[in-house]
């Protein structure tokens, strides 16, 4: 499968966060977007916190499903919204995965604390759909990947898609080698 299409790899900054670590990337399908759920998994370890935004529809749980995929996890990686939290184990020595979806959720880690994220991400890979304002408190290493999809009446499956690594944890990862 064609890999995602890099529109380019700069430091990139979130507001109140700092500069980051960073590559925008170009996805035309839903398949496209899956392999770089795959390719990113690669990346991961236990401890990380992904931040997962976009429009509804731009394609959040397609990512996670790859990153499912990629982690070997058990279970079918589909949108937590009303159970708004799942935890695939690993089938191997992998780290399991936790799928958040915190639309639901008014706002701030104190409605998410019930979650036990704190708990549970040293030993997993967290990945939170809508977190942004809800989660940062958590760490300040965090993977943020911004979904951006053309939106009204369309059929476009085109998706730009930004990731920046915060912290220490993601000053040296080359986020750029998911384009390749």
């Amino acid at each position: 499968m064609e890999a995602p299409a890099a529109r380019h790899s700069q430091a990139d900054g979130l507001a109140g966060a700092g500069a980051g670590n960073g590559t925008e990337l170009i996805v035309n399908s839903p398949g496209q977007m899956g392999e770089l759920g795959r390719r990113l998994a690669k990346l991961l370890r236990a401890g990380d916190l992904v931040m997962l935004s976009g429009e509804l529809g731009a394609g959040k749980t397609t990512l996670a499903r790859g990153l499912g995929d990629g982690l070997g996890v058990r279970g079918a990686v589909t949108s937590p919204t009303f159970v708004i939290a799942r935890v695939h184990p690993s089938l191997g020595d992998g780290p399991p995965l936790v799928h958040v979806d915190a639309y639901r959720l008014g706002g701030g880690l104190d409605e998410m604390e019930d979650l036990d994220l704190d708990v549970s991400l040293p030993d997993s890979v967290v990945v939170v759909e809508w977190g942004e304002g809800k989660v940062e408190e958590l760490t300040e290493d965090r993977l943020v990947v911004r979904i951006h999809r053309a939106v009204g009446d369309t059929t476009d499956e085109v998706r730009h898609v930004t990731l920046t690594g915060l912290g220490e944890r993601w000053a040296a990862v080359a986020l750029g080698v998911l384009s390749a």
